[in-house]
């Protein structure tokens, strides 16, 4: 079920200068379409919670090696919460990503390579004053925008699906590592986030735009609604590749 990639570095350490986290609660049956075999969707009270995590990354660098040389990208992942069991049968989780984009030109060529995630280019505009975050986000292949206008607040929406903050806090923490879809269709990298700190605060969002959610075609009206957002700030982090997961060539396999 899983491979091991020994050429890639093992670790990789810098800082998330802001992680934002685009929550929809999405039907179940619906998402599950959107999943390789062997995932299945975490739900919380009945829906699926997926999203886009919109992330600016700072100081990164080879764990061990000095700040100075580290880079900074903005990134954006679309994301699914996801369980799924072990070889003894007891379940795990963490996020399916079935797309990555970024604004590094070296991301894009060394995502996949030298560490785990394989991302494609896209134009990022963001205006950050800590308070209140604008970004717009196009992918250069066409086929994904997002745009988002939010501020800070002082508690989730009313019409979320997550009575407070810190529910929705243990929702996510949990959810450490990450399998992203590769070129190679039946492998996903698998990289784990480690943060030396975890601690989430609530965005009211004034407008937020998705080709993705609001494409009817996978998502009928009404499977995808817009949920809550939580942001980070910087959080000293590292990220370390975990296995391959290897996907199965059908449920029944």
């Amino acid at each position: 079920m899983v491979a091991y990639t020994p050429m890639r570095l093992p670790v990789i350490a810098g800082i998330i200068k802001r992680r934002i986290l685009v929550n929809f609660r999405v039907l179940p049956e619906v998402i599950q379409q959107e999943l390789p075999a062997g995932f299945r969707p975490k739900l919380h009270n009945g829906h699926a919670i997926a999203g886009i995590c919109l992330i600016r990354l700072e100081k990164i660098r080879p764990s061990g090696f000095p700040e100075f040389i580290g880079i900074s990208s903005e990134n954006a992942a679309h994301r699914v919460a996801v369980q799924w069991p072990n070889a003894d049968g007891t379940l795990r989780e963490g996020v399916y990503i079935g797309r990555r984009d970024t604004g590094s030109l070296l991301n894009s060529l060394a995502g996949g390579r030298i560490f785990p995630g394989e991302h494609h280019r896209g134009n990022f505009r963001v205006t950050d004053d800590g308070d209140r975050v604008d970004l717009q986000m196009k992918s250069r292949d066409g086929t994904f925008e997002v745009e988002l206008r939010a501020h800070a607040a002082d508690q989730l929406p009313r019409s979320s699906s997550f009575d407070s903050l810190e529910s929705a806090s243990a929702f996510f923490e949990p959810g450490a590592i990450g399998y992203s879809v590769t070129t190679d269709r039946r492998r996903l990298d698998g990289l784990r986030l480690q943060t030396h700190s975890w601690k989430v605060k609530p965005l009211e969002v004034e407008m937020v735009h998705s080709s993705y959610f609001e494409n009817h075609a996978l998502f009928p009206a009404g499977s995808a609604v817009f949920d809550h957002a939580l942001i980070m700030r910087d959080i000293v982090h590292e990220w370390h590749q975990e296995d391959d997961f290897r996907i199965r060539e059908s449920p029944s396999a």
